[in-house]
């Protein structure tokens, strides 16, 4: 039995996984740049932005990579992790959001934030990672698990320094770009980090157990879940921006 696992990307989702970066990371710097002018939602848009930072930018961006990893092993997914991953990575980006929001011209604040969201992107990532089951296990080269780290902690910055300057749609725009690029550098170095190693004679059976999703199923879930909480804060960013300027309106009317 040949223990070595082969390896390719299919780089239609490969794209994809960008695209959904983009989305969540555009969604995120619109909810942000409301955090510290409308105290009334506060709560809600730190929410929200972290939904679409954490949720869609990071956590449904990695699952995309994942399936976009073809091995010649059938695989599964553990809800269990995947589940524990998204609240992780949703959780960290709205408090890191929120933290950087009371100071946004602090430093030691943007640094300490950026460290606590990177590191936690770098357990969502790997986490995540664990959650695939297949008939085998995973080799780490553990110098490239400690450069994604890195690149996890300098992008987590940039992306909250981003987040509280980029007021004008082109430079959020712009922005999205940036820090969807910067989150699949990490992701693609900490799937470069793994050797995957297979112990199991029939490498067609799909690993069983309790909350296993097969790879074959889980595409559609990830993307359908991405657009639809892409969709909801993108709608619920109109209502309040609706909300503002309407009482505005009314007053230059009069």
């Amino acid at each position: 039995m040949n223990p070595q696992v082969l390896t390719s990307y299919q780089w239609t989702l490969v794209a994809l996984s960008f695209l959904i970066s983009v989305a969540g990371a555009f969604v995120a710097l619109t909810a942000a740049t409301r955090i510290q002018h409308n105290s009334a939602h506060r709560t809600i848009n730190i929410l929200a932005a972290g939904v679409a930072l954490g949720g869609v930018g990071v956590w449904a961006m990695h699952f995309v990579g994942m399936l976009a990893l073809d091995l010649d092993v059938a695989s599964s997914f553990s809800m269990i992790e995947t589940g524990v991953s998204l609240a992780v990575a949703v959780l960290a980006a709205s408090l890191a959001l929120g933290f950087v929001a009371k100071a946004p011209d602090s430093l030691p604040r943007m640094l300490g934030a950026g460290a606590l969201l990177g590191t936690s992107v770098a357990f969502m990532h790997y986490l995540g990672m664990y959650g695939m089951k297949f008939g085998g296990y995973i080799r780490w080269n553990y110098e490239v698990v400690a450069i994604s780290l890195v690149i996890a902690v300098v992008a987590a910055t940039a992306a909250l320094w981003l987040a509280f300057n980029s007021a004008s749609l082109a430079r959020r725009a712009g922005a999205a770009l940036v820090m969807a690029v910067a989150v699949c550098a990490m992701h693609y170095t900490g799937m470069a980090a793994a050797e995957f190693v297979c112990t199991t004679p029939n490498r067609t059976a799909i690993p069983q157990g309790f909350g296993y999703i097969s790879s074959f199923n889980l595409p559609s879930l990830v993307i359908i879940a991405a657009f639809a909480m892409v969709l909801l804060i993108s709608l619920d960013q109109f209502l309040q921006r609706s909300v503002v300027t309407l009482p505005h309106s009314i007053k230059t009317r009069r």
